[in-house]
């Protein structure tokens, strides 16, 4: 490898790109995650870090991504890993393997880069590394103490979201293996019969 770039050489201009450009979002060493944000905070870019699996991306994902992004400039997004997910939900997860979550989350509107949060990843590390100035979670993520222990010492401020999802990943696995439609879901004979009417 070459030497490391520094200040905005090691920004690429497809990271404020429309496209998802995933060769150049997913950055996994971070050590070049700490020299890009160097080099965004050396553009005076508010950086903002948030974190979670986005397991079968849904519209909450979506609505989540796009409020935490309205706190700075450039969203950087820490996603678990499948080891990460299985040691917390069990064997049955992740439904969807990491190479594509990573790649679905940078498709999502807003989102500048994405790197793996795995088993091997002591606590917090990515937040010390990207040193945000808005770290964003949802109300079960940190406790009162950790947020105040995050914000004395690794970011500027936490930002606590309510969860933004109607059903959840492990509520939509569920009705799926029970062979349950959704709540709002036409009956199947309806929607053949109104797509039948439609031709």
């Amino acid at each position: 490898m070459g030497r490391p770039l520094l200040g905005s050489q090691a920004l690429s201009s497809s990271l404020f790109a429309d496209a998802s450009n995933f060769e150049q979002r997913f950055v996994e060493s971070y050590d070049q995650i700490r020299t890009m944000v160097s080099a965004l905070k050396t553009l005076r870019l508010r950086v903002v870090l948030t974190s979670g699996s986005f397991d079968i991306i849904h519209e909450g994902h979506s609505m989540y991504l796009e409020a935490a992004r309205e706190f700075g400039d450039f969203l950087i997004v820490g996603l678990d890993s499948d080891d990460k997910i299985r040691s917390r939900k069990g064997p049955g997860r992740p439904a969807v393997p990491e190479m594509e979550r990573l790649r679905m989350v940078t498709h999502q509107r807003g989102v500048g880069l994405v790197t793996l949060k795995g088993l091997q990843h002591p606590r917090w590390e990515l937040i010390k590394a990207v040193g945000p100035d808005v770290l964003v979670a949802t109300a079960d993520t940190y406790s009162p103490a950790e947020i105040a222990e995050l914000e004395a010492r690794y970011c500027g401020r936490v930002e606590v979201l309510d969860r933004m999802a109607t059903v959840s990943t492990s509520a939509r696995l569920r009705r799926i293996q029970l062979g349950i439609p959704e709540p709002d879901a036409e009956p199947a004979d309806e929607l053949t019969q109104a797509g039948r009417a439609g031709k």
